[in-house]
């Protein structure tokens, strides 16, 4: 019942912002008149705001000193690279003052919104105050923020470490999982991103980011997708590999598992249900311990739970987190129990930025945003509703081969040949570049590169979700 007032409240505010924009029909009464008018070109959701005029570098001048001065390994999305001057809630505004439906949020990071007033001014107050100190010194903001974080995770996972990236937090979750159990090997996942330093390179499971370097001490195991994996939805059979991995691969021994509750980089993959108790069991019956990389599905994201892991039904030992953490500002962390954390103070282990006032604050205020709006209760509301449309959007166009994720993390996969699943990376290229031209951005992953990952601000509409559905039905029926 409570759930059905919040949903209903959730509804009625979605409404009345629109008609509050001017826009008279509700969403219901809309995603009916659009089937009966798909021909025309979708009309973007009315905004009450508008940039100031932009007077910085061109978009050419701005890629010339890319080549000269940036990383040659720099790419960008589109064939005409967008120069992004300004964002505002679940929109960003180009050079010329054009606005853009964001749909990825800057691959998962912006939580509440781009240039959230709460986090900013936050940030600002902090400015003010002290921009750094490090942990040698005492600052509330650091004890404050830890204080809120453990309060969202359950069981006696307690202590926080900051770092500044997702990476980095990983980096450090996996040396704890080694120093504490005394062993070396890690089992990961194919097909999973934990990023791009010496370890997390080595779980990481995608030739396509990972480097000819020393990676040792990682076995990779079938990956549990529904949708290509070769059990299907069985998730008590690829679990068993983890067990053969165990006993044909190591010692018997292992420092632990590292998984994502949802692949983000390897195309929002969810994992077959029951794998993850059935791997915790595994792994722990061999001594390791169970780290749950909640780098993207965390902070509310998945709509039905807080972190990705919760839906799973289990409680890991290590959890590691950033993006969403502080909606844009570098920032990461890992929680894990009391025990496991004392590992580290063995010796001496310091991190200059980890815990930095001003990065602190933003992370503290990105919990009370998400908290005080509801986010969490909107992100399952309106990726519901996105996920079931593009549901049907499936049903209309044989190009897409699969609809997955949960809440605001959610993926389309494109394919020519639904028999064969044979990716359709060209088609998703030129489908992200029309959808672009009509004001919807969106991003892409997968292994093959054929998948939509859309995960938008948790401030996202009804009212965006279906205009994102009706650009894309718009962009295919022209293919």
């Amino acid at each position: 019942m409570r759930r059905l007032t919040a949903i209903n409240s959730l509804l009625k505010r979605n409404n009345s912002l629109l008609q509050r924009h001017g826009f008279s029909q509700t969403v219901a009464q809309r995603t009916t008149s659009v089937c009966e008018t798909e021909t025309k070109i979708p009309k973007m959701p009315p905004f009450s705001y508008s940039p100031p005029p932009y007077d910085g570098p061109s978009t050419a001048e701005i890629i010339a000193k890319r080549r000269e001065f940036l990383s040659p390994a720099l790419f960008h999305f589109y064939n005409t690279p967008l120069n992004i001057v300004e964002g505002k809630r679940q929109y960003v505004f180009d050079e010329n003052g054009r606005r853009y439906l964001d749909a990825f949020g800057g691959i998962a990071t912006v939580s509440c919104g781009h240039s959230h007033p709460e986090v900013v001014n936050s940030v600002i107050k902090q400015l003010k105050l002290i921009q750094h100190s490090t942990t040698l010194y005492l600052n509330h903001t650091i004890s404050d923020f830890a204080e809120a974080l453990v309060s969202t995770l359950p069981g006696d996972l307690k202590v926080v470490f900051f770092t500044n990236s997702g990476t980095e937090a990983n980096e450090l979750a996996m040396m704890m999982a080694r120093l504490y159990t005394g062993c070396n090997d890690i089992v990961s996942l194919r097909n999973s991103y934990h990023g791009n330093a010496a370890a997390t390179m080595g779980a990481t499971a995608q030739s396509n980011w990972k480097f000819n370097v020393v990676q040792s001490g990682v076995h990779h195991a079938i990956n549990p997708d529904p949708y290509r994996g070769i059990f299907g939805s069985d998730g008590g059979k690829y679990a068993s590999d983890v067990h053969d991995l165990i006993q044909f691969g190591t010692s018997g021994q292992v420092a632990g598992f590292i998984g994502e509750s949802i692949q983000g980089v390897g195309g929002i993959v969810e994992l077959a249900p029951g794998y993850l108790p059935a791997v915790y069991n595994i792994v722990r019956k061999a001594g390791g311990v169970c780290i749950a990389d909640e780098v993207q599905s965390g902070f509310a994201r998945t709509g039905t739970h807080f972190w990705g892991f919760q839906s799973h039904g289990v409680i890991p030992d290590i959890v590691t987190m950033a993006k969403g953490i502080g909606n844009g500002i570098p920032l990461g962390a890992v929680l894990t129990t009391p025990e496991i954390a004392g590992v580290l103070s063995r010796r001496s282990y310091f991190n200059t930025f980890g815990g930095n006032p001003m990065c602190t604050a933003a992370g503290h205020a990105v919990l009370r945003v998400i908290n005080e709006e509801k986010l969490q209760e909107n992100a399952n509301l309106v990726g519901s509703h996105l996920k079931r449309r593009l549901t049907l959007l499936k049903n209309k166009h044989e190009l897409i081969g699969d609809v997955r994720g949960r809440g605001l993390m959610l993926g389309v996969e494109f394919v020519k040949d639904r028999d064969l699943k044979t990716p359709a990376k060209t088609e998703t290229l030129h489908l992200m570049d029309q959808m672009k031209e009509m004001g919807v951005l969106v991003g892409k992953g997968g292994f093959y590169g054929n998948v939509f990952r859309i995960t938008p601000p948790l401030c996202f509409t009804l009212f965006d979700a279906d205009f994102l559905v009706d650009v894309m039905d718009h962009a295919m029926s022209k293919m």
